[in-house]
């Protein structure tokens, strides 16, 4: 069986699953239904075909007549189709070779037919043509023209068998029965070369056509509704899947509207069995949003209760430069440390933050702060994109890039902000001097201080740093193709 994960990807999809076993039982059971409909018809207009063959049967053997000379049939038949040459209703009457007379007889036997017929009723004389081991003592005059196959059926006395022949290359449907007459027992010179039972076969032979035009009739109007009816079921079986999945797509419609920072609680409209979820996934929204408040107003608690003493010790005058210089960097220390712990990457729930928000307002805030030289900061931002995380630590992330590219820069600073899909990339250039690609290669190695880094590439790249990552994200740090100075790039892929 296969796994899960082993599946293509489109059947990790409910939906997909259900529109494929509906299609698969529609194109399985209908195509089904109709060969076993078409079959079912088939055999019965065989059954019918048979059945009318068989009341043939009866009415030439209503009419034969034997003795021991040979078959005595009436010139003209009841059913006038027997009459008619080739008109697709055939009889012939079969015995076997040790049944029937001499060729020496037959000649005297004709001439005693005709000279001792009424003319009122004639009969028609005995046609006979031997074939292998059966001889053909009667034909109806609708098979003038026509050969018949060298071997014909021969059930046993008082059988029927039904079968299908080819007459001058077409289908054709036989019956054949087998019957016994009794003859006289008279005994002379002549009589002794015949038994005392003269057994005949009776065929009927019909033409296929009419057969096949109603199999074929059946079978053009079957498929016509059948597809007709597919179709009708496929269009009830999608808009059933639909109306039983439109529960599943207003939930996705509103996690990425919660995801995109659109909404922040799900709606209570959902069937009882999505109830359950949509309540707990509520609580764990309200949950996540409570602890981390709590959590940052503690982390907060803590960074004044210990910036206090601190600061009081910082303002001793009798300290000496040396330990004024180890207080500043457990301040500073304390300071990034705690701006690590606050951060949201770690959180259950990633809601959707739109990034337009944060870098409209530090574009707006930071040339009024780097006036001196006047640095104009240009932007290229998707103004759709979304950062699915902390809207402070997105402020952090980009605020800290922006301001060590503003201390970098001579004059430009260049925002652009793109998102392909589900990457979002963040991007910041300057006009500065760049990073050399010694010190490039030391940002990212582990134990490395970034407060060593020159002037606009302090400390606040370590908390860059750190957030990127524990977002899962990438910083790469080159040079600016634009603006020649240093190029800084973000990418989150969620």
């Amino acid at each position: 069986m296969l796994s899960v994960k082993r599946l293509p990807k489109v059947m990790h999809s409910l939906k997909a699953r259900l529109i494929v076993s509906a299609l698969l039982l529609i194109l399985i059971l209908m195509p089904l239904i109709g060969f076993t409909l078409n079959d079912a018809f088939k055999q019965q207009v065989k059954s019918a075909s048979m059945n009318e063959l068989k009341a043939y049967v009866y009415a030439i053997l209503a009419v034969t007549e034997v003795s021991r000379d040979g078959v005595l049939m009436p010139e003209v038949l009841l059913e006038n189709q027997f009459n008619v040459i080739q008109s697709g209703l055939y009889a012939a009457i079969s015995t076997p070779n040790t049944s029937v007379l001499k060729s020496k007889n037959r000649a005297a036997f004709n001439a005693k037919i005709i000279e001792t017929s009424p003319p009122a009723t004639p009969l028609n004389s005995t046609n006979i043509t031997s074939k292998d081991n059966q001889t053909i003592a009667w034909r109806s005059d609708s098979l003038l023209g026509i050969e018949l196959p060298n071997q014909l059926p021969t059930p046993n006395k008082g059988q029927g068998q039904f079968s299908e022949i080819e007459l001058n290359g077409q289908p054709h449907l036989i019956y054949s029965f087998s019957v016994s007459f009794e003859l006289p027992t008279a005994i002379n010179s002549e009589s002794q070369h015949l038994n005392s039972r003269f057994p005949i076969t009776i065929h009927i032979i019909k033409d296929q056509t009419e057969f096949q035009q109603q199999v074929d009739q059946f079978t053009q109007q079957l498929w016509r509704w059948l597809m007709i009816l597919m179709g009708l079921l496929l269009a009830i079986q999608m808009t059933w899947l639909w109306w039983t999945l439109k529960p599943l797509s207003s939930l996705e419609t509103e996690l990425s509207a919660i995801e995109n920072g659109k909404a922040n609680q799900l709606s209570d409209r959902y069937p009882t069995e999505l109830q359950a979820v949509a309540q707990q996934l509520n609580t764990l929204l309200s949950t996540e949003q409570n602890q981390r408040k709590r959590y940052r107003n503690a982390l907060a608690d803590l960074a004044h209760s210990l910036k206090t003493p601190l600061a009081v010790i910082q303002s001793q005058t009798d300290l000496s430069p040396e330990s004024f210089e180890q207080v500043t960097h457990i301040n500073r220390i304390i300071g990034h440390q705690l701006k690590r712990a606050q951060s949201a990457a770690g959180s259950a729930w990633h809601l959707g933050i739109p990034v337009v928000n944060i870098s409209d307002k530090l574009v707006r805030n930071l040339p009024k702060i780097y006036c001196q030289p006047l640095i104009t900061i240009k932007q290229n931002v998707d103004r759709e994109a979304i950062f699915k995380g902390d809207e402070a630590d997105l402020s952090e992330i980009l605020g800290n890039v922006l301001d060590n590219a503003c201390k970098a820069a001579a004059s430009t600073v260049q925002l652009n902000i793109t998102q392909n899909g589900a990457a979002l990339v963040l991007q910041v250039e300057d006009d500065g001097s760049g990073v050399n690609e010694t010190l490039q290669a030391q940002i990212f190695e582990r134990g490395i201080r970034a407060d060593s880094y020159k002037m606009g590439h302090g400390i606040g790249l370590a908390i860059v740093r750190d957030l990127v990552d524990s977002y899962h994200g990438q910083l790469s740090i080159g040079q600016s193709q634009l603006l020649g100075g240093a190029s800084f790039t973000i990418t989150f892929k969620y």
